[in-house]
């Protein structure tokens, strides 16, 4: 795909989501639903909305989409799809349809076009899902992603905020994501780190997810455009705390190097901006900092699970061949929301 007709990393992938500060202010003017069967909506920053039709089943549904972030469209399409189901198995569900939404310049090639859709139905196809229909519309710039729609019962949702004290902290994928796309874009990545990060994001959640639901997972969210941070204070309660240990995040390789040279992105700053003020750094590099507030694109889970099945449960998830680890614990409330050491 030549870089005439699109300019990637613009703000590509999660890094083009709005704020987390500027939506809070938005939503809060919007009234809330009051049907009961409305088991999970926005009240809580949760990955999808989960609908009860009966006692025994529950709709999720969710949407995502963004601007392309690699130059060839087939991995486009297939990241942007894998982000897009990755939603469904936050909530512990299991995906059914998807609709596809594209925004596309009427001069451009169609083929290109057509790659990016093969990529993208190829991860439905993989997550057992079906491909069902979309939406398209002419726009100057590409942009693609799917409204998916899935299934669970409705004893067994997993929403992201309901962790519980002890609970240990297990993160699927490796971060980094953001920093070294943005190391790309200037042609300044090895072709080891971004050969990392594509395979990272073109990887579903679904195995992850599979191996999370024998055990006993108290809150489960997919570390996406707002970073590890902010997507961890969201899963706290206020009457949680958690401490991070630094020492043993999974990340890209190279991408401490990346942070060091400053390779960082807008939406990381914002990240920062947005939930610092919670977070006490003792003793952490700059780099971590970054790493830890970089937005992902089509990122791992992020599940509290409880602190007896911990071990068990990454031993499994270690059999994936991506980096994972348990990364903290949850605590009782401290001055802090966030302890990083």
């Amino acid at each position: 795909m030549g870089k005439e007709n699109i300019v990637f990393c613009k703000s590509g992938g999660c890094t083009a989501k709005l704020g987390p500060g500027m939506l809070d202010h938005v939503l809060s003017k919007i009234p809330k639903n009051k049907d009961e069967n409305l088991l999970v909506g926005f009240d809580h920053a949760d990955d999808a909305a989960v609908y009860r039709i009966s006692e025994d089943l529950a709709v999720v549904q969710t949407l995502d989409f963004f601007p392309p972030m690699v130059e060839d469209p087939y991995t486009f399409g297939q990241i942007a799809a894998a982000n897009a189901l990755s939603d469904i198995y936050a909530m512990g569900g299991t995906v059914k349809t998807a609709l596809n939404i594209v925004c596309f310049p009427e001069q451009m090639d169609l083929n290109i076009l057509g790659e990016i859709l093969l990529g993208g139905n190829s991860k439905v196809t993989e997550a057992g899902g079906t491909l069902a229909g979309g939406h398209s519309i002419a726009d100057s710039d590409v942009k693609y992603g799917m409204s998916v729609m899935g299934t669970i019962h409705p004893d067994k949702i997993l929403t992201n905020n309901g962790v519980q004290d002890g609970d240990m902290l297990l993160l699927t994928k490796p971060l980094g994501v953001g920093i070294v796309l943005a190391a790309s874009q200037m042609k300044d990545a090895s072709k080891a780190a971004y050969d990392q990060a594509v395979r990272s994001m073109t990887t579903l959640n679904k195995y992850a997810a599979e191996i999370l639901s024998g055990y006993e997972v108290h809150g489960c969210t997919d570390v996406t455009g707002f970073g590890f941070l902010k997507h961890l204070s969201e899963m706290l309660g206020e009457a949680q705390s958690a401490d991070i240990d630094s020492s043993v995040i999974p990340f890209i390789e190279g991408a401490d190097h990346y942070a060091n040279e400053f390779y960082l992105t807008a939406a990381g700053q914002r990240n920062r901006n947005a939930v610092g003020s919670d977070v006490e750094f003792l003793n952490v590099p700059f780099w971590m900092e970054e790493l830890l507030f970089d937005p992902q694109t089509s990122g791992g889970l992020l599940a509290s699970v409880r602190q007896e099945d911990a071990q068990s449960a990454l031993k499994e998830l270690k059999e994936l061949e991506l980096p994972c680890a348990i990364v903290g614990r949850i605590t009782k409330r401290r001055e802090k929301k966030i302890t990083v050491r």
